[in-house]
């Protein structure tokens, strides 16, 4: 068994959640932000899950297990089960679901992303979606988007004794933000055109069952949102790099399934390579000390110069792509 995590003991919150006496707790390799146990109990297996106890914009753990009760409520099993959670002690018990890293994938995974899209999409007007929250940084306009990548910009410049991070920005990043930023405003013409959204949205964030089927997991940022943000970000995201054909197939099941709004496609090809910048800036956060201790405090175990370093590469790699559009 694993020890306490800053005065969390897992074992006494797992057995108060779960009301039964555990046997066995085991942590699990975990995201960025949060850790995750394995419980086992006479009667099965469990995640638990800790969350930052730390001040935060975003009620993280409020957010995910409201999403997780919703989607089970209305019959959606491509996510764990939300079981009970600990306000006091920042920590929930799910369903625990048995497979494996979503590390290689295809376009009959692409489908299986696109269909659960395509079921949260159906549940815009079920019973309990209305007191669902905005997604975390939703897109509202372009005017909104690019004041919000130049405040991570900034943030990112204030960052001392980086002479590395420091070019980057100055000589390949903030001129690719300054070139993209007059991307001209195309607001939807139904604010019905909204989706519900897991945010975040990626093959990381996911497990593969021993049939084959995929369970998405990490509902934390997930809201109301627009669905161009939510198919850039799948577009986009450096967590599992999709090759032309998965490109090619989600892109045209996105317009397919949010063709309800005309405008759809054209707005995605506006803002695009901005969400493909915010992304850029999002991997360099390794590089702001408030940030480290989240990773340290999640188990990351890489030195803090070599995720400076990796992050900076993956930043490379993105820029790189959106300077061929």
């Amino acid at each position: 068994m694993k020890s306490a995590i800053a005065g969390r003991d897992p074992v006494s919150i797992a057995e108060r959640l779960a009301g039964e006496s555990v046997v066995d707790v085991q942590a699990c390799a975990g995201g960025a932000n949060n850790r995750v146990y394995r419980v086992r109990t006479r009667t099965g297996k469990f995640a638990l899950k800790f969350y930052p106890t730390g001040s935060d914009e975003r009620d993280r753990m409020n957010c995910e297990y409201a999403w997780l009760r919703f989607l089970g409520t209305h019959g959606v099993t491509q996510v764990p089960r939300a079981l009970a959670c600990d306000a006091d002690a920042r920590a929930a018990l799910y369903e625990w679901i048995e497979g494996g890293r979503v590390d290689t994938h295809g376009v009959d995974d692409v489908d299986r992303a696109l269909g659960f899209l395509r079921s949260l999409h159906q549940l815009r007007d079920a019973p309990g979606a209305e007191g669902l929250s905005p997604a975390a940084e939703g897109f509202e306009t372009v005017a909104k988007l690019n004041a919000h990548l130049a405040g991570r910009i900034e943030r990112l410049r204030a960052v001392a004794d980086e002479p590395a991070l420091g070019t980057f920005l100055s000589a390949v990043l903030e001129p690719e933000f300054l070139r993209r930023s007059r991307a001209s405003e195309r607001p939807r013409d139904d604010p019905a055109a909204r989706t519900l959204s897991p945010s975040d949205f990626s093959f990381h964030n996911a497990l593969r069952r021993p049939g084959g089927e995929i369970a998405f997991l990490d509902f934390e940022y997930a809201g109301w949102d627009d669905p161009v943000k939510l198919t850039s970000d799948f577009l986009w995201h450096p967590g599992a790099v999709l090759d032309a054909l998965e490109r090619e197939r989600f892109r045209a099941g996105a317009e397919a399934l949010y063709g309800d709004d005309p405008d759809f496609a054209a707005r995605l090809a506006a803002v695009f390579p901005l969400f493909g910048l915010k992304w850029a800036l999002i991997v360099l956060n390794d590089f702001l000390p408030e940030f480290r201790e989240r990773r340290i405090a999640s188990g990351d175990e890489r030195s803090w110069a070599d995720a400076k370093t990796e992050q900076l590469g993956k930043a490379s790699t993105l820029l790189a792509s959106i300077r061929r559009l």
